[in-house]
């Protein structure tokens, strides 16, 4: 006997219910909590879900569980590139959940943090994944009122909250042994902001390896700017001093780096050795095409989602969670025999 379908998007869950040939509860349940309904009857209301043309009305749900089916990404810098692949991974994540993703800027002119106040609202917000570990502290701390947050990429040293991160102190590691590896003795570091906790550890992992090795430290804060200015400061200094490599922190600095040199005459890796971080898509196109250390940037955006999604529902957690980082060698560094850092062409 056929059963009538419901004219598509307009069918309520009775009319799912129907084809089906279960309850208006089972159907909601499947929608709901699909992990407590057995496949078949899953697969079955699913299939009628598709064939009617049904459409849950998501407001009406939330208000009943006072939810607001969002989770906010709250990131430094949104004309960062290094940011999109996370924010893909995780909206991509949370979408499967059943959550939309906001994102908003923690930044405001000249690098001032803003107001957070309204974003961590829960009735603006099930769920927030903070990506900015120089928030202040009295942001987060003596509030009972707080939704589910967790930190990712960035996290903040002293608060107990859930991390989602790279092992940046290997990364470090990575970096410095790699160039150690072809002979380089002189190093110069572009870093990040002393006290944001990616420099402070990927510092630390390029200290561990660097073995005897001399490491010469430029002022940085993971931007073009600060590239360009460390090329300055390393095109001025006598030939016989400058670094035969340079490790930045981001590949924004390294870029910026890289063509200040070529603006000057220099060339990578001829006359000096460049490797980054983050490896954002830019950097496989470059001529060099830039050696950098990977992130995971979309793995790292679905565990992040993924997490902040148990936490909301109050499963169990992980306090750390740590991805892996990867030595992408392309042609933006060299064994230091091949290099004529020794010639001034300032």
């Amino acid at each position: 006997m056929n059963k009538r379908m419901a004219t598509p998007g307009r069918a309520k869950i009775s009319d799912v219910a129907k084809l089906a040939g279960v309850s208006p509860a089972t159907v909601s349940r499947v929608l709901s909590r699909p992990g407590l309904v057995a496949e078949a009857t899953r697969l079955a209301v699913m299939n009628a879900v598709t064939a009617t043309g049904y459409r849950m009305n998501y407001a009406a749900r939330n208000l009943r569980k006072q939810r607001t089916g969002s989770v906010v990404a709250l990131v430094p810098n949104l004309g960062n590139p290094f940011f999109a692949k996370i924010l893909e991974g995780m909206g991509r994540e949370l979408a499967r959940g059943g959550y939309d993703l906001l994102v908003a800027d923690t930044l405001e002119g000249e690098g001032r943090h803003r107001t957070l106040e309204r974003f961590l609202d829960p009735s603006r917000a099930d769920g927030i994944i903070l990506l900015d570990g120089l928030v202040p502290h009295a942001d987060l701390d003596q509030r009972d009122d707080l939704p589910p947050i967790i930190t990712a990429c960035e996290w903040i040293e002293g608060a107990s909250l859930p991390r989602v991160m790279l092992d940046n102190r290997e990364g470090g590691r990575l970096a410095v042994t790699h160039l150690r590896e072809l002979g380089h003795e002189r190093i110069g570091i572009i870093g990040g902001p002393s006290q944001n906790v990616l420099h402070q550890a990927r510092l630390a992992g390029a200290e561990a390896a660097a073995e005897g090795a001399q490491l010469v430290s430029y002022p940085g804060d993971f931007t073009l700017a600060s590239g360009q200015a460390a090329a300055e400061l390393w095109s001025a200094m006598p030939h016989a001093t400058r670094p035969s490599a340079v490790f930045a922190f981001s590949d924004e600095m390294a870029c910026a780096f890289m063509a200040r040199l070529h603006q000057r005459g220099f060339a990578v890796p001829r006359d000096v050795s460049v490797i980054g971080f983050d490896d954002i898509e830019l950097a496989s196109h470059l001529t060099p095409a830039l050696t950098t250390i990977r992130q995971p940037k979309r793995d790292l955006g679905r565990a992040a989602a993924g997490i902040i999604i148990d936490r909301i529902a109050g499963r169990e957690i992980p306090e750390v969670t740590l991805l892996v980082p990867r030595l992408m060698l392309r042609d933006s560094t060299a064994a230091l025999a091949g290099q004529g850092a020794g010639v001034d062409k300032t």
